[in-house]
């Protein structure tokens, strides 16, 4: 977009009734101009009219229903002269609840004073945004009004617009997504003239139609669009071009609920009682709001938000060492292993055992060990997938080889609360499976299975499938070429979703590469090939505002062309790939020399990162210790734990009441051994 300056020109009449230009500056000034903190230095007790509160990591105002105290002359931006800039963009950060179809809701209003006309405002309703805007050449309050569809905002979630206007264009960019561009008949007005106006925020001057969200940012950039400014984002839900300061910090750790934050923003009353609780933890309704709780045992100060107990104060807890905790004989080896929780029931363990016969194990937590819950007949499993629909909980099966028929099928059961176990729900045609991926994209969900071979052919389809809610069945949604597919892993960055492969072998080699895919429109397109060896596993982890990817590189195998050199080792590096944003590719951040690595997983320990690295093979021994390490800023991950494991497969990290454990399985003995966390 050409940055257009709106210029204000003094016109003087010369005695022969020519124009001349005499001098010009700005009608306003070129920066960012941040409505939201101009309506709090308006004169008169604001802050008492409205409410600051901090939901999922972010501070946002409650407005007040009263319009009038929320709003300020339009003369306080526009102070050189009163026309409102021809090109220009407005960013808004919003948190909106679920809104009733057919209402709207105004984000802000410039409105004449006398007339009560809206010159320029931005409203929503439940699956549209509204531009407004008053043109010179309409009469009788007539207004244009410019509508972009299919824009659901009524998630209860932040999102950041930038809405962009330069000429005949207007653009809605939504969390730094793909920008949605509308083109005017005519363009944007170049006199629209504010004398007299005001600025009304969150609503057109009235009660009806008054926004009843939480508000971060409301900011107009005179000249320019402010997207190329502001995106691409570590966080586009939250990106920020200027916001009060009152709301840069945070006060409490929160997770989804939020936090009233009554002073300085509403009126207290002269007196409050506040009420401590000791011991163990009591409730938290809204009779206990605002009251603290210690925890003598965890050392912890705790606020109640009338709804959970949010950490003030909390000791913070280091991991120091890690001991053995239960070792669980299972049916055979154990080639995949995952670990779920069904609310109001427990967590499990759920095995993908080599044999056919018993099958694979399905184990409830009960009394602080793993017990035996249910079998399943599997043939090779390889591994599980637990995913949930709405209410619904799903275990997806991946088996490698045919079943007793000659058929060659992947399960998915779905859990029977009645019964209290899982039965099998819909067979789905695979190839030697190796894993499930399950995932959601804009309330759709997906399920990805890695199809690792079909007879010795290596390279053919892996396949995405779509739930279909009126069968209430997976069908097939895409396919993709894959070669000895391994793993899918799915991970999101702000609006963007993607699936990255671990590619294990071609038919004559390992070093070949795995690719990661980017979700846009329906469908799943290329984005990036990374080489790999062997690919067996990725693991994708973020550290505050950096992303990161891990491949296990399992087996460097490779015939040189034209020779006859064989390589063939499997003490090679496994690499962690870091997101660098400006040039939206993953680039290598940290190899880690491992032993035919197959598993990552990563977790953490009070505010403490770690990777944990299943090494299953040297070359001449299963017998190799796999190792944590943990995150050290600028030095990367450092090894601090060494675990003796033997042809470890899979790792695992949980929370139960009882602490927190890691648990692995292993691929060459019938044990899987569950890990406790030690920590100071």
């Amino acid at each position: 977009m050409s940055a257009l300056l709106l210029v204000c020109v003094l016109l003087v009449l010369s005695k022969t009734k020519a124009i001349e230009v005499q001098s010009w500056t700005p009608c306003t000034d070129l920066r960012p101009l941040d409505m939201l903190s101009e309506v709090f230095s308006s004169p008169g007790n604001t802050f008492n009219k409205v409410r600051m509160v901090q939901s999922q990591g972010a501070r946002g105002f409650r407005l007040s229903v009263f319009p009038h105290v929320l709003s300020f002359p339009s003369t306080r931006l526009f102070h050189n002269c009163h026309l409102f800039p021809e090109e220009f963009s407005i960013i808004i950060t919003l948190k909106v609840p679920n809104i009733p179809s057919k209402k709207n809701e105004y984000l802000f209003t410039m409105v004449t004073e006398r007339s009560k006309h809206v010159l320029l405002g931005i409203r929503y309703s439940e699956n549209k945004l509204h531009f407004l805007f008053w043109s010179p050449e309409h009469y009788n309050g007539l207004k244009t009004k410019v509508t972009f569809r299919g824009i659901l905002l009524a998630d209860n979630q932040w999102h950041t617009l930038v809405l962009a206007v330069s000429g005949n264009s207007v653009s809605l960019t939504i969390d730094c997504s793909v920008p949605v561009e509308i083109v005017l008949d005519k363009p944007f007005p170049v006199s629209l003239n504010t004398t007299g106006s005001s600025i009304y925020v969150g609503s057109r001057r009235r009660r009806k139609g008054f926004f009843s969200g939480l508000m971060r940012q409301l900011v107009l950039l005179p000249g320019s669009d402010a997207t190329t400014t502001i995106c691409p984002n570590a966080r586009p839900r939250l990106a920020e071009l200027s916001i009060p300061e009152v709301l840069k910090e945070l006060p409490v750790k929160t997770e989804d609920s939020e936090v009233h934050l009554m002073y300085p923003f509403a009126a207290l009353p002269k007196e409050a009682d506040m009420k401590v609780t000791l011991g163990q933890q009591p409730p938290c309704t809204d009779s206990e709001m605002s009251q603290f709780w210690i925890d003598t045992s965890l050392k912890g100060l705790f606020l109640c938000n009338g709804v959970k107990w949010i950490t003030v104060l909390e000791r913070k807890e280091r991991l120091d060492y890690v001991e053995e905790y239960q070792n669980l004989a299972t049916t055979s080896e154990t080639m995949g292993l995952e670990i779920f929780h069904i609310p109001g029931v427990g967590h499990f363990a759920v095995m993908a055992n080599r044999n056919n016969q018993p099958g694979s194990v399905l184990y409830k937590w009960s009394d602080g060990k793993f017990k035996v819950h249910q079998y399943f007949i599997t043939y090779q499993a390889q591994a599980w997938k637990h995913f949930t629909i709405g209410k619904r909980i799903f275990l997806a099966l991946a088996n490698f080889e045919k079943n007793d028929d000659g058929e060659e099928l992947s399960i998915i059961y779905k859990w029977n609360p009645k019964k209290g176990k899982f039965l099998q729900y819909q067979k789905i045609r695979t190839y030697s499976a190796r894993d499930w991926e399950a995932f959601q994209i804009d309330g759709d969900t997906f399920l990805a299975v890695a199809n690792h071979r079909e007879g010795n052919n290596h390279n053919i389809n892996s396949v995405i499938y779509k739930w279909n809610s009126t069968t209430g069945l997976f069908e097939i949604n895409q396919t993709i070429p894959t070669s000895g597919a391994y793993d899918w892993e799915f991970f999101s960055i702000g609006p963007y979703s993607f699936l990255v492969v671990a590619n294990t072998f071609n038919g004559t080699s390992t070093n070949i590469q795995s690719h990661i895919y980017i979700f846009l429109g329906d469908t799943f397109r290329p984005f990036q090939s990374i080489m790999t060896f062997g690919a067996s596993d990725w693991e994708f982890f973020r550290i505050q505002d950096r992303f990161f990817l891990v491949v296990a590189n399992s087996h460097n195998y490779n015939i040189g062309a034209g020779t006859q050199e064989l390589k063939n080792s499997y003490v090679i590096n496994s690499t962690i790939y870091e997101l660098n944003i400006t040039g939206q590719v993953f680039v290598k951040f940290q190899d880690i020399l491992t032993y035919s690595a197959v598993d990552w997983e990563f977790f953490t320990v009070g505010e403490d990162y770690f990777l944990v690295v299943a090494n299953s093979f040297d070359g001449s021994s299963f017998a190799v210790n796999s190792v944590i390490y943990r995150w050290q800023g600028y030095e990367g991950f450092v090894a601090v734990h060494y675990l003796p494991t033997y042809g470890c497969r899979d790792w695992e990290a949980f929370n139960t009441s009882s602490g927190s454990f890691l648990m692995y399985s292993s691929a060459k003995e019938p044990i899987a051994r569950v890990l406790k966390l030690k920590t100071l």
